[in-house]
């Protein structure tokens, strides 16, 4: 029997290896030497970048899903039925369905969810970008606001470290063009001692944040929100007021890999230069998934695909290991609605954000519109 790759989740990451996997290993694929299984929760695959630009009016619904088999290259056995447990040392996982499915090797990209319930009054008093569901109200909220006191707090851990400033920046220039920019007063929340968890990008950030009025309040670890009295309140013992409550929420991974005490909190501990579970040589673990500390970002996942492709390709056809990832995260961050800037680092390099330009901009709009290719593995 031919060696059995089984990739659990059909997000960016599972998809652009599950895809990879197939132009490297063509001849493989066709004589029976291999074979490619994927357990999906969904026949919809979304671009989740795209759901900050919903709030705002500047992406469609109908542009951020696709047909999942339409993705995915047709030599991929795709199958809708969600993990439930997954028995490393049996080599099997099982799913909602019954069925188990065995494999050689195993690609775990079962990603993240938000978990606003996990702050008192959260899911009540607050919006969010993070699902379709939250941008949708996100954007009513924004369609009715006339000015007041908005508060855009950040939890951790959360996936798209950027994103709290992108929403921050779009946030003033959207109110400022909608004539109510003078009467509304921003605070951004962030809970470590500074606006951000890279030193660098927190050091940019600051006179940006100083340069548009956007008042900011670091140590601050959300204790509970009172939708009510419209209040958030810190473990700290600090307390804001607010007209409108943006919070990036709390995440954790998957429940099947708490269910199947691979990590906890749902994040798998996983060797930063392999990919692979700890003491594994054959379970890869990729994206939001890993415990690795470095961003939960798109960008991230497609270069760890990109290292995971090579490896397993090499590993099925030659026998042998290709290299290591080496930590290479890039992102564009947007800073207002027609400006933007990025950040690059890796294991050894620190990021190191430039001034924001217009083209920048463009060029992020661009990969939105660039991404389905990435998705497919031909970018």
């Amino acid at each position: 029997m031919g060696k059995q790759v089984l990739i659990v989740g059909g997000g960016l990451a599972g998809t652009i290896i599950a895809n990879g996997l197939c132009r490297h290993l063509g001849q493989e694929l066709k004589s029976g030497e291999a074979s490619i299984t994927m357990l999906g929760n969904t026949d919809t695959h979304m671009y989740q970048p795209g759901l900050l630009y919903i709030p705002f009016g500047r992406f469609r619904e109908s542009e951020l899903f696709r047909d999942q088999r339409k993705v995915l290259d047709r030599r991929v056995h795709f199958h809708i039925d969600a993990a439930t447990a997954i028995d490393v040392e049996a080599n099997q996982v099982t799913t909602e369905s019954g069925k188990s499915y065995s494999y050689d090797y195993v690609v775990l990209a079962t990603g993240s969810r938000i978990r606003p319930e996990n702050i008192p009054g959260m899911a009540e008093g607050a919006h969010w970008f993070y699902d379709l569901d939250g941008a949708r109200k996100m954007r009513e909220a924004l369609d009715d606001f006339e000015g007041g006191k908005i508060v855009v707090n950040v939890n951790a851990p959360h996936k798209c470290p950027v994103a709290p400033l992108e929403v921050s920046f779009m946030l003033y220039d959207y109110l400022k063009n909608k004539g109510v920019g003078d009467k509304t007063e921003i605070t951004y929340t962030y809970p470590i001692g500074r606006l951000h968890a890279l030193e660098p990008v927190a050091a940019w950030t600051q006179p940006e944040f100083d340069k548009y009025g956007i008042k900011y309040e670091t140590f601050f670890n959300t204790k509970e929100v009172d939708p009510s009295a419209k209040t958030i309140s810190s473990e700290e013992g600090v307390t804001l007021d607010y007209d409108l409550l943006v919070t990036i929420p709390p995440h954790s991974g998957a429940q099947v890999i708490e269910d199947s005490d691979l990590g906890a909190g749902g994040w798998v501990p996983t060797e930063r230069e392999t990919l692979l579970r700890e003491g594994s040589t054959n379970v890869f673990v990729v994206g939001d998934t890993t415990n690795i500390p470095i961003s939960k970002a798109g960008s991230t996942a497609h270069f760890e695909a990109d290292t995971i492709i090579d490896n397993l390709s090499s590993l099925i056809s030659e026998g042998r290991w290709s290299r290591n990832y080496d930590g290479k995260v890039y992102c564009f961050v947007e800073t207002g609605m027609d400006s933007g800037t990025y950040v690059w680092f890796n294991y050894e390099t620190p990021p190191n954000p430039g001034a924001p330009s217009q083209m920048i901009h463009w060029f992020k709009l661009a990969y939105n519109r660039l991404y389905w290719l990435s998705a497919r593995g031909l970018l």
